[in-house]
């Protein structure tokens, strides 16, 4: 188990789309507790516990207005409304996030097969999947959960 002090002064890069700059800040972790006090029901389930809403029930797979997604656990800019395209799957889909240092992957192998998650780089949220099937320039898309983000409109 790491000690609080070891991790409290992990450092890592974070580009926030307000200062359109890279910024160094500390990397976010909470107990379940702490999580389940800050979050709904849902969005617990899916950001902490790597669950998935059923397609077309988000609030933000239909969505079509100018802003920014963020990390609902911590505030991260994640995805640009701008980057956002329709998939037809039911799940919010992105070709690109808002930076490469605003998230994680790493590979998921449930539900008996591979797959690449996606997290939020700070807290380490569970966001949803990226797989090779999208569109232009990325050939990307980011299948993304509604209870993992919330959206700021610019």
């Amino acid at each position: 188990m790491k000690s609080s002090s070891s991790h409290d002064s992990e450092r890592i890069p974070i580009y926030s789309h307000k200062t359109r700059e890279v910024e160094i800040v500390e990397k976010i972790e909470k107990t379940p507790e702490e999580w389940r006090k800050l979050l709904t029901p849902d969005s617990y389930r899916v950001s902490r516990e790597k669950g998935t809403e059923i397609a077309f029930t988000g609030k933000y797979h239909d969505c079509h207005e100018d802003g920014i997604y963020r990390c609902v656990c911590c505030g991260t800019d994640l995805f640009d409304s701008k980057t956002k395209f329709d998939s037809g799957t039911g799940w919010p889909s992105f070709w690109a996030p808002i930076a490469e240092e605003n998230v994680q992957t790493k590979s998921d192998r449930s539900l008996l097969m591979v797959r690449t998650e996606v997290l939020c780089a700070r807290c380490d949220a569970h966001l949803g999947h990226v797989f090779d099937d999208g569109p232009e320039p990325t050939g990307k898309r980011y299948c993304m959960n509604s209870a993992s983000l919330t959206f700021v409109k610019r």
